[in-house]
């Protein structure tokens, strides 16, 4: 279950920077195509994802498991600890919420009461670390997509005291024009954790999302999944939160507002406008529940190589990739949520280009942080962002894994976050090497910036991409590798499926591993620091990070 070291590859990177840093011309295709072990992936991804680790949910044994076994690797690679106290690990405290909702939820219209059953019409949980939760009595409002967004001048609630209302809320944002919220992009404000940041701003008393398919890029059965259990959350800061955080779907979002005589269709088209103000519903509704509350310990998994350059080596580029998962649930016989894509292959990934670094050092010090809580809300990466190990001014920028290509070489790549940075030239720079071409991200419409790790390096001004699985797969039929995608998405994402298969090829993640190490020497090599795109939402957070480190 242990990799062989990676020779070949680390023996091919000195010629690799030594082509794309002597001269200016791009380097020989030829040495983007260094040799990687595919075994040695195969074998990470058995190790981490093998039933012994118990899917890895943050906390547990399993999650201490796979930290030993990640520490265990790094050590016989000979990188150097990057925890802040000298260790391979940044621990943190995270609070578990595990929410008994009613079997039903009540909500009424003049005399008339209409019933929702837990699971098949609606998930709900707590919004506060709280061993009990109530709303009491409180008013329906449809506030549209729920967004304010003076840049677009878009304000769906118009100055309406909200207090102790609940919200409910279409999911994603306006997307029926690329003038508008960027058009089929899902942005921020298209995200569910948006949506009940705002509704606890605005002092709601509850925030219900209407899930459909097309809108949140996944079906029902991942909100029964994630929302069915333990809620892993970072302390409570003492910020105001709903007390109540739902889901409804689509067909029971029409019954309830059938109920009081409105129409999804109507209240939808008024949405799309600039014009629209919340709509008071003439529905109240009281739900309370106990919480079981808990308190643990996990950690991200931090390791580096440092720079060789004495000038430039207190400038950190971050790699990073989740070491968690699910863990265990369901009444299956298998209950063990394996992770084996999502994202044992991730960190196996990372591994490999760890290995290959530490043989050739950059000028830049290079961070592998293998962080933990993903699964639960982007945690491990959220904590490392508050609590950095160096200044975010020193951190240049950030390549993230979230997942893998299984199914064969493509033509193209896929660069989550294609348009924000001038990451974009160096990732088109190192496809092209491999004859691949750079597509944005294929499913915009989901909004993967927002939804892995990369996100949060973002938030405190860090250049971020996630270099992700391209679509047109070689000696395959136009659409087949689309397919491939949402099949996987619908039938393995966040279930106990999700394990590694002898039918797995393993061809093009080698090429994507050989296009983040590229893009990392790159990065770490060249004299510029990567930018923001001007005008770009994180490019405020970057100059307020190297204004600091100026002071």
């Amino acid at each position: 279950m242990r990799p062989r070291p990676l020779a070949a590859l680390a023996l091919s990177l000195p010629f690799l920077l030594m082509g794309c840093f002597a001269r200016p011309a791009p380097l020989d295709s030829e040495r983007v195509r260094a040799p990687v072990d595919a075994a040695a992936l195969r074998r990470d991804i058995a190790a981490l994802s093998a039933d012994e680790m118990e899917g890895r949910a943050p906390g547990t044994r399993g999650d201490a498991r796979a930290r030993a076994w990640l520490i265990e690797r790094l050590e016989k690679m000979g990188l150097e600890a990057g925890g802040p106290q000298g260790g391979f690990e940044q621990h943190f405290d995270i609070v578990g919420v595990t929410a008994t909702p009613p079997s039903s939820w009540s909500f009424h219209h003049d005399d008339d009461a209409l019933l929702l059953s837990l699971r098949d019409d609606f998930m709900a949980s707590s919004g506060v670390q709280a061993p009990r939760v109530s709303v009491e009595d409180a008013e329906l409002v449809f506030v549209g997509y729920g967004i304010q967004a003076p840049e677009y001048d878009w304000d769906d609630y118009k100055g309406r005291d909200l207090r102790g209302k609940v919200l409910l809320f279409l999911n994603n944002d306006p997307d029926w024009s690329d003038d508008l919220f960027e058009g089929k992009r899902r942005l921020l404000y298209g995200r569910w954790t948006y949506k009940y940041e705002i509704a606890a701003q605005l002092g709601a008393a509850g925030a219900i999302i209407i899930h459909t398919v097309p809108s949140a890029g996944y079906p029902w059965q991942v909100v029964q999944t994630s929302w069915g259990g333990e809620q892993i959350e970072l302390p409570a800061t003492g910020a105001g939160r709903s007390a109540v955080e739902a889901w409804l779907t689509e067909a029971a979002a029409r019954r309830l507002l059938a109920s009081a005589g409105h129409d999804f269709e109507r209240l939808t088209r008024a949405a799309r406008s600039r014009d629209f103000e919340p709509v008071a519903l003439g529905i109240r509704t009281s739900i309370a529940f106990n919480n079981r509350i808990s308190r643990t310990r996990t950690a991200n998994v931090l390791a580096v190589v440092p720079g060789r350059d004495a000038a430039l080596k207190e400038q950190v580029l971050v790699y990073s990739a989740h070491h968690d998962h699910i863990g265990r649930g369901g009444e299956k016989p298998d209950r063990i949520y394996n992770g084996a894509l999502d994202n044992a292959s991730g960190v196996a990934q990372l591994l490999a280009i760890a290995e290959a670094i530490r043989r050739a050092p950059l000028r830049r010090s290079v961070l592998f942080a293998f962080v933990a809580a993903e699964e639960s809300g982007l945690l491990g990466s959220a904590y490392y962002a508050q609590n950095p190990t160096v200044p975010a001014g020193q951190l240049v920028a950030n390549i993230n894994y979230d997942g893998g290509n299984i199914w064969g070489r493509t033509r193209d790549v896929t660069m989550i976050g294609f348009g924000k940075s001038s990451l974009d030239e160096v990732v088109v720079s190192g496809a092209a090497l491999q004859g691949r071409r750079v597509q944005p991200d294929q499913f915009p419409d989901r909004g993967f910036f927002y939804r892995s790790d990369q996100f949060n390096f973002a938030r405190i001004g860090v250049p971020a991409i996630y270099l992700d699985t391209g679509t047109d797969f070689i000696g395959r039929p136009e659409g087949w590798g689309r397919e491939q995608i949402e099949a996987w998405e619908a039938e393995h994402y966040h279930q106990v499926s999700d394990e590694l298969q002898a039918s797995w090829n393993f061809e093009g993640m080698v090429e994507d591993v050989q296009l983040g190490l590229y893009c990392g020497a790159v990065i770490g090599n060249r004299d510029a620091l990567p930018v923001w795109n001007p005008g770009d939402e994180f490019e405020a957070a970057r100059s307020k990070a190297l204004e600091a480190l100026r002071k």
